[in-house]
């Protein structure tokens, strides 16, 4: 393991939802997490959550659009991890770096 994975635990229980207001974006929480937990202000944004699954992250595990490691390092740091939808413009590398922002 590297100095990043050191501190993560084997696992990762999380229940994951999505936004009933902003489309592709899901919510990662700690298991024995309650919704009402999170700041006020992503509550208002993210909207109702639905519910999609309940899963345990590992570092070995593959997550479809997201690094787990990331995921899980966010568990322990903010206490959620919000999944925002891949960029509907491919980047342009021929762009200026402020025009992809």
């Amino acid at each position: 393991m590297n100095k990043s994975t050191d501190k993560l635990p084997a696992e990762c229980p999380v229940i994951i939802f999505r936004s009933s207001r902003k489309a592709d974006t899901y919510l990662y929480m700690p298991a024995t997490a309650e919704f009402e937990e999170l700041p006020e202000p992503l509550r208002k944004q993210f909207g109702a959550p639905i519910y999609v699954m309940d899963l345990v992250l590992t570092p070995e595990r593959q997550l479809a659009q997201v690094d787990v490691l990331q995921v899980m390092q966010a568990m322990i740091e903010d206490g959620f991890f919000l999944q925002f939808p891949p960029p509907t413009v491919p980047t342009n590398a021929e762009l200026p770096e402020q025009l992809t922002k």
